[in-house]
């Protein structure tokens, strides 16, 4: 089938959850057979003279650098570029972009979206833009023909909220790593081997990364913090993020991909993730598969993937983290992610379940 792809940055290498989803989902799709196009947000693509990765096409359409204005307007002339092209289906991902389903449905376009999660209860977010947000997810489960959700949490939101039943439960996805012997990176940071702990992603509000270098300040340890990520678009938040980081001796990486990230997963004592809100969150995915002890919030989307119950901390509760965090430093819980990975989190699988949605009438 011809897809063009929509509600991304773009691919390869671009910071974010759904664009690590996009990065691994549509070349496996294009070896199903599938003609796939992805329509890239010029800002972010750092060489625009690449037109194709893995057996994907690359489509880099204009959008502003700007966190109200990028999606709305880059899905907007992505639509009618669809309309030119007459594709099978256009597959827009997240909500915000979905907000433009009905006029893709009036230029005679099928329409599948895919819900990564409730977008508009990002902080980031103020009270206008989060009921815009809120109307995509709205229209999108109006108007779209196929619907795909990465949790049993959405799926039963849509199904209470919009009576959509027919939603397809497919899940974000992780590759079992191959681990990496390597240090160099590492050792350039001025980090050893089981000495440090980890954090993954945006410098955004809802992470609670705030929370962690708080929690973190407070305890006695010779571990090192590390923060994985940088922001989007520089913010207050994200700039006194920094700013108490540094003040307290906490490692800050930039966005970082391939072996340095490699050596990052392969090589820490813990990975955290203390998020207010997610859909299914890939870094976890991803520190699971390096078979990392794991602390995060207890927020329904982490909940549902069913870890154990010493590796959850209340949500937003300073002093819950903090002993939380003492207690996982304290001791070495060697763990095993493999079979829950093949069987619930696999991408080959994963693409050949989209393949279905995309052939099923």
């Amino acid at each position: 089938m011809k897809i063009i792809v929509l509600g991304t940055r773009g691919i390869p290498d671009i910071q974010g959850g759904v664009e690590t989803h996009c990065e691994e989902l549509y070349p496996r799709l294009s070896d199903l057979g599938h003609d796939i196009t992805l329509i890239t947000r010029t800002p972010y693509v750092k060489n625009k003279k690449i037109l194709k990765f893995k057996g994907v096409q690359l489509k880099h359409i204009y959008s502003p650098k700007h966190k109200v204005f990028e999606a709305i307007v880059h899905t907007f002339l992505g639509i009618l570029y669809a309309a030119f092209k007459r594709p099978d289906y256009i597959h827009i991902h997240t909500v915000g972009p979905m907000l433009l389903t009905p006029l893709a449905k009036l230029l005679g376009l099928r329409i599948i979206v895919t819900n990564h999660g409730a977008d508009y209860n990002r902080k980031k977010w103020g009270k206008i833009a989060r009921n815009i947000i809120k109307l995509g997810e709205k229209l999108g489960s109006k108007y779209a023909d196929k619907i795909i959700v990465i949790s049993k949490i959405i799926k039963d939101h849509l199904k209470e909220k919009y009576n959509r039943n027919d939603a397809s439960l497919i899940y974000n996805g992780v590759s079992i790593p191959v681990k990496t012997l390597k240090t160099d990176y590492i050792g350039l940071l001025g980090l050893e081997k089981q000495k440090y702990i980890i954090a993954v992603g945006r410098f955004v509000e809802e992470k609670g990364f705030l929370d962690l270098v708080d929690a973190y300040s407070q305890i006695n340890t010779d571990i090192k913090l590390v923060l994985v990520g940088d922001a989007d678009h520089e913010s207050n938040y994200s700039r006194s993020l920094k700013e108490k980081a540094l003040d307290n001796g906490v490692f800050l990486t930039g966005f970082i991909k391939g072996e340095e990230l490699k050596q990052i997963f392969t090589f820490t004592k813990l990975f955290i993730l203390p998020s207010y809100h997610e859909g299914l969150p890939i870094s976890l995915l991803e520190a699971m598969s390096y078979d990392l002890d794991i602390l995060v919030s207890n927020i329904p989307a982490n909940l549902e993937i069913d870890l154990e119950k010493d590796d959850y901390f209340k949500v937003g509760n300073l002093s819950d983290l903090t002993k939380s965090l003492e207690r996982k430093l304290s001791s070495y819980n060697k763990r095993d992610f493999s079979l829950i990975i093949n069987k619930k989190y696999n991408w080959e699988s994963i693409a050949k379940h989209t393949s279905i949605v995309y052939y099923r009438d």
